[in-house]
């Protein structure tokens, strides 16, 4: 899995690329939005961080010992 940073950083361009596809943003204008898009969502991750995964349950019968 690729690191936050890196995750935060495609997304960012995707959002960017986006609307510089709708129109709605000049490619010249890509380094100031782009940088703003990637504060935004960087901010929004660290604001919201992913819960820890859960380690799985163990269970003697899923192992198929019988009693």
């Amino acid at each position: 899995m690729a690191s936050m940073d890196e995750q935060i950083l495609k997304a960012a361009k995707e959002i960017v690329v986006k609307f510089i596809e709708t129109g709605r943003l000049s490619p010249t204008a890509f380094p100031e939005v782009f940088q703003n898009v990637y504060q935004t969502v960087a901010a929004t991750v660290a604001a919201h961080p992913s819960p820890e995964p859960a380690e799985p349950e163990k269970n003697e019968s899923a192992k198929g010992k019988k009693r």
